[in-house]
């Protein structure tokens, strides 16, 4: 968003959301270097999440749940609202019959949503409020099976610990499922729709979240059309990450690829490369050692690396 000195204030999504800046970028102090004022966008974008992630926490403490979902963007109000849920079923656990009555707490949540979403809205909270019920009907999902159970009495029992959770440590907000734990990225990735989540696209987070921990990538494998692409690109969306999609097809060299990979490799980004099968055995090979290349440099915690004759930061 810029201003009529063409001072960038904001960032506005392909839906018309706005989201402000903690600092404003003034384009022309880098006297025609794009890619200057870009990385400045960059840094300032995950800086004001951050701050916005934050002062929307503080806020949730203070006013009703039904203004504090419009009042804020709808990135922030899912990864607030699952914040809250995961520190409220951590405090239920503890109790006796805490769980049955945080049920009944959800079920009105869901319930004042329901009433909101038929009342007037705008086009943007509209699209909020269907990704936050998606989330919040999984969420009541998941306590009413915790609730039946007679043997968790325990926060580190597997059947909670295997759930998706937010946590605020600092600044920072990190996403746990099992043994692994992925930083929020805070990267804005506008207001859409999430996923539905079934207990098989539970299944193939706990995967894919395993194998983040090791370093490696997932490879999900199925029928066409069952949603093996867009898990991985909800579980991007959960973990706020800018993800990727690119259609293999039998075209591709490993100059492409590599050149794909550089990129990725700088920006942080995930990819998710469909119908990879395609791609020829003696192409795939070399694709393989580039991927090692940059793996091994992922487990060596190195903040640059030489990847095919360039140098990486």
């Amino acid at each position: 968003e810029f201003t009529e000195k063409k001072e960038i204030v904001g960032m506005i999504s392909s839906e018309g959301e706005t989201v402000p800046f903690d600092i404003t970028i003034i384009p022309a102090d880098a006297k025609g270097m794009v890619e200057k004022w870009l990385i400045q966008v960059r840094d300032v974008m995950k800086s004001s999440l951050v701050n916005i992630v934050k002062e929307s926490v503080e806020a949730y403490k203070t006013s009703p749940r039904k203004d504090w979902v419009i009042d804020w963007p709808g990135q922030i109000v899912l990864a607030g609202s699952q914040i809250y849920w995961t520190t409220e079923v951590e405090e239920a656990i503890v109790k006796e019959n805490g769980l049955k009555d945080y049920l009944t707490v959800l079920n009105n949540q869901i319930n004042d949503i329901v009433e909101l979403v038929r009342g007037q809205l705008s086009k943007g909270a509209r699209v909020t409020l269907s990704a936050l019920t998606t989330i919040d009907v999984h969420a009541r999902d998941v306590v009413e099976e915790l609730s039946q159970l007679k043997e968790l009495k325990d926060i580190n029992d597997f059947d909670w610990i295997a759930q998706l959770r937010y946590y605020t440590v600092g600044d920072d907000v990190d996403v746990k499922m099992i043994t692994t734990t992925v930083k929020y990225g805070n990267e804005y990735l506008g207001n859409s729709g999430r996923l539905v989540i079934t207990p098989l696209t539970d299944r193939c987070y706990r995967t894919l979240m395993g194998a983040l921990l090791l370093n490696l990538g997932g490879a999900p494998e199925g029928p066409a059309g069952t949603g093996k692409t867009e898990t991985c690109k909800d579980l991007a969306k959960a973990v706020a990450k800018q993800c990727v999609v690119f259609n293999c097809s039998d075209g591709l060299d490993f100059k492409a690829m590599s050149k794909f990979f550089k990129g990725l490799a700088q920006a942080g980004a995930w990819a998710c490369f469909d119908e990879f099968n395609r791609i020829e055995l003696e192409v795939l090979s070399v694709v393989a050692q580039q991927i090692l290349s940059i793996q091994r440099a992922i487990q060596a915690k190195q903040t640059r690396f030489l990847f095919e004759g360039t140098d990486l930061t």
